[in-house]
């Protein structure tokens, strides 16, 4: 039980049952973190708007790996439903579950590309330390992997608005669904 008061499907009405049916309509499903904001319906909104822009929109970051640095801030953060949902995510990508579970566990314990490697490992640095030592170095080793800097603001939206959403998750006390599978993943 979530530690805060939220309305569920059933129990909407109006703007919120509007936006509900919205969600539904465009990832498959509504999730907890959505019915979380219930009491303030237009962040819902607010709230997938971003979402689908970083993580869907138009980028030099590829689908998975933008899951992928969401698993890594998840994990840096102990947040579970995050883990869970975009571990889920990224392993409709890379079809590995014995791989996929493993990077979220450790993403240092999986054979990676370079690129990937130093995206999952500024994701970490920047989650536990926002500023931390050897930032520009990190950046060029980046950009040597052929990532622009485009690449690299996109991976710094990803890795914030992961710290911004499982401290939602992990202040409200929301749990995974039952369910939890099912999601439009591109």
């Amino acid at each position: 039980m979530p530690y805060i008061d939220q309305i569920d499907y059933e129990r909407s009405s109006g703007e919120l049952r509007d936006i509900y049916d919205e969600l539904i309509s465009s990832r498959g499903k509504l999730a907890n973190i959505h019915m979380i904001q219930s009491l303030h319906p237009k962040s819902i909104t607010a709230h997938m708007k971003l979402y689908m822009e970083l993580m869907f929109g138009k980028s030099p970051l590829r689908r998975y790996q933008r899951e992928l640095l969401g698993v890594v801030v998840s994990r840096a953060n102990n947040c579970n439903y995050c883990i869970k949902h975009h571990a889920e995510a990224l392993n409709f990508f890379w079809k590995d579950e014995v791989k996929t579970n493993a990077f979220a566990e450790d993403y240092k314990s999986v054979e990676l590309k370079r690129k990937d490697y130093l995206l999952a490992e500024m994701a970490e640095k920047l989650t536990r330390e926002p500023n931390y030592a050897g930032k520009e170095q990190l950046l060029d080793a980046l950009r040597a992997e052929k990532l622009d800097d485009r690449a690299i603001l996109d991976a710094t939206l990803i890795i914030a608005y992961f710290n911004f959403v499982n401290r939602i998750v992990l202040n409200t006390g929301l749990n995974l669904e039952e369910n939890h599978g099912g999601y439009k993943y591109e």
